[in-house]
């Protein structure tokens, strides 16, 4: 019979495996202040865009929530105001709502009396407007999604060439352990643009979903005012 015998660690090694692993322990602070002058740079201008991505985002989602709020009772006002001849009690109705859908019916009544190919175009010009207004800055976080990984990783880069450096200049004799730490520390430049960047790709696909959303809006809208002046010629 083949017998099993454990050994029950002594409370000095339990003790020394604990101080290995405290030792081996770092935090974030001690990553960035470790990586020199270089990598503290890196993470200092990474968390830079990671406060403009997210200055941009909750300032254009606020912005396209208000745009997105429409009254439902808007269009039958509308219809009711036109049909019966009252141009300036449409036009009073748009400049209480300080909506894009708003704005773009009041270019259509505006035009009321001009050609429908006028109008249209009108309200073509006025709908771009409305988009770029929707859209502005929102192209700085696509910039940022894409840029702060670049920057992570030239930190990465800047750090291990640094430490392949030490090791040529000290003819090979250099510590394998201070070694890996310069270049583990290099690394958290990396995941830093990673982070920032990820942040900025999910916000910016958040805010097109909503910026599509208010233009669809813009478009039925433009559709339910023309199709109201073509009424009376049916």
């Amino acid at each position: 019979m083949i017998h099993l015998f454990m050994i029950k660690p002594t409370q000095e090694s339990v003790e020394a495996l604990a101080d290995e692993s405290a030792e081996k322990t770092l935090s974030v602070f001690e990553l960035i202040m470790g990586g020199g002058l270089g990598g503290q740079v890196i993470i200092g201008l990474l968390f830079i865009l990671l406060l403009i991505a997210i200055y941009v985002y909750f300032e254009r989602l606020w912005a396209i929530k208000s745009a997105g709020k429409t009254d439902p009772n808007f269009m039958s006002q509308i219809r009711t105001s036109v049909t019966a001849g009252q141009i300036q009690e449409a036009k009073d109705i748009c400049s209480r709502h300080q909506t894009p859908v708003a704005r773009l019916t009041h270019k259509g009544i505006s035009r009321i009396g001009h050609p429908l190919e006028d109008i249209n175009t009108a309200i073509e010009n006025a709908g771009r407007l409305e988009v770029y207004k929707l859209e502005k800055n929102v192209s700085l976080l696509a910039t940022i999604s894409g840029a702060a990984p670049m920057i992570g990783f030239l930190g990465t880069v800047i750090g291990m060439v640094l430490a392949f450096h030490e090791l040529a200049t000290s003819s090979g004799q250099a510590e394998m352990g201070s070694l890996a730490e310069g270049i583990y520390t290099a690394m958290t430049t990396t995941v830093a643009g990673l982070i920032v960047g990820i942040i900025a790709y999910m916000g910016y696909n958040h805010l097109v979903v909503k910026t599509d959303k208010v233009v669809h809006q813009m478009e039925a809208t433009a559709v339910d005012f023309l199709d109201l002046l073509n009424e009376p010629a049916t």
